[in-house]
This record gives C-alpha cells, structure tokens and sequence, in this order.
C-alpha cells in the first residue's frame, strides 16, 4: 500500500470540547471508557480508547474506565483482566481505581424507586415475547401494557418482591412509562429491570434482580461527573432516552452524549458474539490468537501500541461511517517496525551450503549492523565453510529474471562473501539436500574484479544457528466483508485457510537464541516478526510473523 497523505487527522470533537472550557461550562473535561465484560477489546474499541483518553489528555482532563456489568451470565473476570491489561498496554492509564456501574447498584435501586413513586415506572408481567408484540414496528405504534396502569403501591409491593427473589427470571420486569406511540422505538417503555437469578464476579449474590443497559449507562456516567459521555453512532437514537432519564432523577450531573462513526475495518470481524464463537468452536487457538481482531491478537502478532495510536489518528473521528482499508493499518505498523525493529536473517527452509574452498576450522567473526539507519548496535555472524541458505534461492533451471543462485551463477551473501554454485547434491528421489560452493576471498566488503553481482541472499551459520519455530501468519478472512458470503454461507464460511502456516526447523543467527518474547525483528527478505509471547522459550525460540514487508494480498 502506498504512503496515506499525510494531513491533520480530523477530529469533529476537539473544537466542542475547546467551546466547552473557554465558556466556563466545565472547569474540566472528564471521559470516560465504559466497556461490557463480556469478551476481550478488539481493534474497533482501539479507536474509542484512544479518543476518550486522547482528549482527556490533551485539555488537562482525566478519563475513567469503568466496567458497565449488568449482564452477569456474559461477564467474566478473565475479560476484566484482559480489557484492563489490554488499556495499559495501548499506553493509558485511567484516573484512580477502576471503576463498575455495579458500584451504584444501590443507587440505580432507589432511582428506580423514585420513578415509581413519581408514577413513572410500572411493574410488568408481559413475557419477553408478548412484550415484543405489544412493542409495535418501525411503522407502526405499540400499545400500551395492560400493566401500565397499576397503582404506585402496587408496583412498590412488586419491585420489592422481585428484588427479594420471589420470581423466576423473566416473569416480570420493571419498565419505565414514557411513550409507546413514540417514533423512537427505544423510548417505548423501555425495561429498566429484569429478573435475573444470576452469581454477580463484583456482588455475588446480593441481586437477582439487574438494571438494563440503558438505565445504567447515564445514570454512572452522572454519578461520575462525566462531562463529555462519547460513544459510537449505534447510540444516537438511545440518546433522547439517555436524556429522559437524566431529566426524570434527582442525578449530581447532567452530562451531555455525543456520537462517533465506529471503526469498520475490511477482512475483520468485530462482533464480540462472533469472536466468541470463533474461540468457542475452535477456529482460533483463544482470543489471542494473532489472527483475531483483539487488542491481545495484535499485540501477541507483534503489533506496537504505538502503531495502533498511530493508526487511530491516522483515520481521525467524524460522524460519517464507512469502511476503512485494513492496509492503512498494516501500514502503520510497517512503518513503525522499519524504523525500529532490529535486522537478523531466518532461514525459513534450511538447504546446506559447504563452501569447498574455505579451510576447515576455520571461523570468521563477522558484525553486522543491527539496523542500517539507527545506532543500534552491532550483532556478530560466525561464517565458517558450512551455512544455510534458504531453499527457495537456488534454481536448477531458473526463471525469468531469477537474480539469486544458479548452477554456476554467483550471489552475495548478506554482508559476507560472494559465492558459486558449483554442484547439487540430490538424495534418491532427485531432491536436492546441499549445495557444493566456493567463494571468492577479496569480495567481503567489496565487490569482485570485473564482474558485477547482482544478487543478495540471507544465510545464516550452519554450526551455530538456532533452531526454531515460525508462524506464518495472514489474515484470518479471504473476503473483504467476511460477513457476506458470495454462496450464502456465514462468516465462518469466509475463514482463510491459509491464515496459518507453521515452519518447524527453521534456523534464525545465533544472537537471538535467547530472544525475549514480544522481541521484534525485520528478518532481511522475509517480513516483520515477533518473539512469541506464549510459547517462545530461551534456546527454543517461536516466532510469528507480523506482516511481510510489503502489501502483496492484492498481488
């Protein structure tokens, strides 16, 4: 992919936020990061973390994170874990301890209870399915609970009855009483409560009963003081009710919801059901698998949070939806990686060389910049009369505009000598298992007399070398839009199948036989890889593959 233009990111909220402070309307701003969970951060959340603590550190403010965690049979303390983990590596920190809209539990309860004493809020005993019929349709108005009207004191006697687990889940809920002939569907006596007998990872059992999504949202983000409550465009027809209910309560703050256009990335799934039912069913190794969207995939891939933040600015934030082209993204870490992963050779497919004309015992200590352009340092090669070369740079009958090595032909090997290919050794069945070469001793660090070279390969030292593991990895979808399959099957019906490709016996320069995990590299010729963050071990090392180094999915 080409180099993005390189303008100013836009950013419809800056200038709000600006107008905010200047006219003394909020002293300071304060954000917030809210998400449910119920799965791990994918690169979608990416682009709303970086916004709401991006702006709260660029006007002196400070953002929250706070778990909104209605839905305890979905929820899990692994995804606590992980979404915090994944925040703090993105390069965030939130303002004090983290926070859970199930710390005002109780004061959600007794909100509930004054809606209910001001006649706005009923019990209903319509099931999950009469209550839809009764809902209406886009076109057409709902129609009234036969419930709606019940007495304050009875909806009290019932609200407290279901509070103390007296009904099965789903037999009643407790509703608020707004409009059911409103346009808005969300404004249709939305659900306030539901029964749910259900073990809370923060109250335990101290519940059965749990507040709704939107009943919860605005009310914690009023009893936090959030001034700007920033969240994607999906919520824009939840924002009149967001409002109603800031209007309708006795709330410390009234703060004001404003709407983004979510990240939509080509190639990429970002359902957390869906991402769930990859890991369920086993298609990926785990949430983390390099090839998933999440946060924890990009990062055990070898992505940087810098790339990430990165990538984020480089998209901007505006209200226009659209699909962005996962090339920007992997243009983003290239350009990151180029700058500052360290160079090493990896043989990918081991063939090898005895140089026949170099003497025997004989061990040259070459160095070799760690990067060509950065002071990083030096690594030291031992060259000696036996190396591996990869077997994909020699061709017995080579083709067009082949420039590596040919029998007879001459190569560079990468800051070493130049070298002939005098014979082919082949096993019985014709393969060939090593090549028989010799150098020509006046060409390190300089080129032969009277001839010119074209061709460079990697190799590495065939005594010293490591072995090692390396993990091929592509993108996980063959479509543009994997939820759109062209026969009619789902998105799973979309998975690339050669996503993954894993070479065991490779061999990688001995300078990175102890490599620490999340260590990354350019291996010269082959792409941008990582020390795996699992399974790579000292002496045994796992590598992955993070891109290559150019865009070739569309070659």
């Amino acid at each position: 992919m080409s180099k993005p233009e390189t303008t100013v990111a836009t950013n419809f909220l800056r200038p709000i936020v600006q107008a905010d402070l200047d006219s003394g309307k909020h002293a300071s701003i304060v954000t917030r990061f809210p998400p449910e969970p119920n799965g791990y951060l994918h690169i979608g959340h990416a682009k709303s973390i970086c916004l709401n603590f991006g702006l709260a550190k660029e006007f002196g403010g400070v953002c929250n994170l706070r778990f909104d965690d209605t839905n305890p049979a979905k929820e899990d303390q692994e995804y606590i874990d992980a979404i915090k983990s994944d925040v703090q590596w993105l390069g965030f920190q939130w303002a004090g301890e983290e926070r859970y809209a199930s710390d005002y539990f109780d004061q959600l309860h007794a909100w509930a209870i004054h809606l209910i004493e001001a006649g706005k809020a009923y019990v209903c005993d319509l099931t999950p399915e009469q209550a839809r019929e009764y809902r209406g349709s886009l076109t057409e108005p709902g129609q009234n609970s036969p419930f709606r009207e019940r007495s304050v004191s009875e909806n009290l006697d019932l609200f407290a009855r279901m509070k103390a687990g007296e009904f099965p889940d789903g037999a009643r809920a407790l509703r608020a009483k707004i409009d059911m002939a409103s346009p808005n569907m969300n404004l249709r006596d939305p659900i306030l409560y539901r029964i749910r007998h259900a073990h809370h990872h923060q109250t335990g059992d101290k519940w059965c009963i749990y507040p709704s999504y939107d009943f919860t949202h605005g009310q914690s983000d009023a009893i936090e003081g959030i001034t700007h409550s920033i969240c994607t465009l999906e919520f824009e027809d939840h924002r009149p009710l967001y409002e109603w209910f800031l209007d309708n309560l006795p709330v410390p703050a009234k703060p004001r919801q404003y709407e983004f256009a979510r990240l939509n990335l080509n190639y990429t799934i970002t359902s957390k059901r869906k991402l769930k039912q990859l890991v369920d069913e086993k298609h990926v190794s785990g949430w983390d698998d390099p090839r998933m969207s999440t946060l924890s995939g990009f990062r055990r891939r070898g992505y940087t949070p810098a790339s990430i933040r990165n990538f984020c600015d480089m998209i901007g934030v505006n209200r226009a939806g659209g699909v962005v082209d996962i090339g920007m993204l992997e243009f983003a870490i290239r350009e990151d990686l180029d700058a500052n992963a360290a160079r090493a050779m990896c043989v990918l497919k081991p063939l090898k060389v005895v140089i026949t004309n170099y003497p025997e015992g004989q061990v040259e200590n070459l160095e070799l910049p760690r990067h060509p352009k950065q002071d990083m340092g030096v690594r030291v090669l031992p060259f000696s009369r036996e190396i591996y070369i990869d077997a994909s740079d020699f061709e017995e009958v080579p083709p067009a505009g082949f420039k590596r090595l040919i029998p007879g032909g001459e190569v560079r090997l990468r800051g070493s000598y130049v070298i002939r290919a005098d014979e082919a050794v082949k096993d019985e069945q014709g393969n060939i298992v090593e090549l028989r070469c010799s150098y020509d001793e006046n060409t390190l660090g300089r080129n032969p007399e009277g001839r010119k070279v074209k061709g460079v390969i990697h190799w590495v030292p065939a005594a010293e070398s490591v072995e090692c593991e390396v993990r091929l990895y592509d993108r996980l979808f063959r479509s543009a839009n994997p939820e759109k399959d062209e026969e009619g099957g789902s998105f799973l019906d979309n998975i690339n199948p050669g996503s993954l490709v894993v070479l065991t016996g490779c061999r990688v320069e001995p300078s990175l036989a102890n490599v620490a995990p999340e260590e990354r590299f350019q291996f010269e010729r082959e792409g941008y890889f990582v020390a795996d963050l699992k399974d790579s071990q000292p002496g045994k090392p796992v590598f992955n593959r993070t891109v290559t180094l150019r865009d070739s999915w569309g070659q």
